[in-house]
């Protein structure tokens, strides 16, 4: 450490005001110097603050470290505020009707108080990974008490990565999990990257649970959405509609526009994108629990249904998955074969063959289009734990039937589609035949035998 940095940490430590390292100070509350417009100068050790009205006005005070600062911005809304189609405080009753439903999901906060969910947003200089790409913003919303507090730990130097890293984790670790938005993919791993840098300098993070609400969208709205991007599902399902919104993509661009003039007008946009990001965030956890419990005030799309229930399918929950896939079968809806098919699986996995075969010869009786899949399924079970190799080639005929017509207007057939289909016939052709001899075989020994 250089000479002149001691002295500024013996400075900080003999201040007569109080303030110590790692507190965040109202810039209101540093005493008047001489200073150039906008601009606070150092106090006890402290360095000057550019601008320091500028981010009053944008409710942000800096948080001092040993040698540097960070900027610390809140925000806060009463609990009762709605934001799109709900209200901050619905997401008590979304944790309370987690814990009533008794179902084991991913996306489940039983057991949880609200405030130990940490609504979590990062900002970086780039959108790939790696060491290089340094998060400049970390944003987080929490309901505390009748309030939803909103804070974003600003990056104003890329030599403060330590204090940020301080002034985040000193509220961060009152919470328990992460709820984000491709968080487990990018941003917390970017964190962590970045956090190895300064561990020496830094407590440790917290070993957060973590929700990523990005992978439930991408489950539930890949085949309705163009896009999962939280841009779309907040107009299409939440009913939040972003005015003069800054694009992502621009804030590295605002981010080192402010390293050059350290003017907060020029990063306010980046500011508040990310503030709308993670109370968006709150509202899409209260509805992605209302969905996927059930909620009669939720009018959930036929195609939502039959997803939710894939999704139990996989978790192993049969009942919810069968609940929503009778709803969807029953509906009329053009996926209704599609739910009838899932069904038969998992009459299948329950080994309840001929429920299972019944649920599939319902589809086929069906007026709308059958997949090829159905047969073959039918055909399986047929063939395989029912020894009707008569049906089984029947199905199988079907399948091949409805695979050349599918094949003929996407003009995608295979050849080695084609080869398995026919060799699957010539092989049930020829156990037909063989049960026919046989039976013949018998039949004429049973005939040609000796008189009793």
């Amino acid at each position: 450490m250089s000479l002149k940095s001691k002295l500024q940490r013996m400075r900080g430590h003999m201040s007569l005001d109080g303030d110590k390292a790692g507190a965040a100070v109202p810039a209101s509350s540093l005493p008047p110097e001489e200073k150039a417009p906008g601009e606070l100068p150092s106090s006890a050790g402290k360095p000057p603050i550019p601008f320091a009205d500028r981010w009053q006005a944008l409710q942000a005070v800096p948080y001092f470290g040993e040698e540097e600062h960070v900027m610390i911005r809140e925000v806060r809304y009463p609990s009762g505020q709605r934001h799109g189609a709900y209200t901050f405080s619905q997401l008590h009753e979304a944790i309370a009707i987690w814990e009533a439903s008794g179902r084991e999901h991913p996306l489940s906060a039983a057991g949880r108080k609200a405030d130990e969910l940490l609504f979590f947003d990062t900002e970086t200089t780039g959108l790939s990974g790696g060491a290089g790409n340094a998060v400049f913003l970390l944003g987080y919303s929490r309901l505390e008490g009748k309030e939803v507090v909103v804070r974003q730990h600003f990056l104003p130097v890329p030599h403060a990565e330590a204090t940020l890293y301080q002034s985040f984790l000193a509220q961060a670790e009152k919470s328990s999990h992460l709820v984000t938005f491709n968080g487990k993919s990018f941003d917390w791993p970017q964190v962590r990257t970045r956090h190895t840098l300064v561990r020496d300098q830094v407590p440790a993070l917290p070993a957060f649970g973590h929700l990523d609400l990005l992978h439930g969208a991408r489950r539930l709205w890949k085949t309705e959405l163009e896009s999962c991007r939280l841009g779309i599902i907040e107009q299409e399902k939440l009913d939040i509609f972003r005015e003069d919104d800054l694009p992502g993509y621009l804030a590295p661009v605002r981010y080192f526009d402010f390293l050059h003039s350290q003017d907060p007008d020029v990063i306010e946009g980046v500011l508040r994108h990310n503030e709308t990001d993670v109370l968006s965030l709150m509202t899409l956890y209260i509805h992605m629990s209302r969905l996927l419990t059930d909620q009669p005030d939720v009018a959930a799309s036929p195609e939502e249904r039959f997803e939710m229930a894939r999704w139990y399918d996989a978790l192993g929950d049969q009942e919810a998955a069968l609940a929503g896939y009778r709803f969807v079968a029953d509906s009329g809806h053009a996926w209704s074969n599609r739910a009838r098919l899932a069904i038969g699986h998992l009459y299948k996995k329950q080994k309840d063959w001929r429920q299972a075969l019944h649920v599939w010869e319902s589809c086929m009786a069906s007026s709308g289009y059958v997949p090829e899949e159905v047969y073959i399924e039918a055909a399986k079970l047929c063939e395989h734990q029912l020894g009707d190799v008569e049906k089984a080639l029947r199905y199988t005929r079907q399948a091949y039937e409805q695979w050349k017509k599918r094949g003929t207007l996407l003009r995608n057939r295979s050849r080695s589609e084609a080869l398995a289909y026919q060799k699957r016939i010539d092989r049930l052709e020829a156990k037909l035949l063989g049960s026919a001899a046989e039976q013949v075989s018998l039949l004429s020994g049973f005939w040609d035998g000796p008189d009793e």
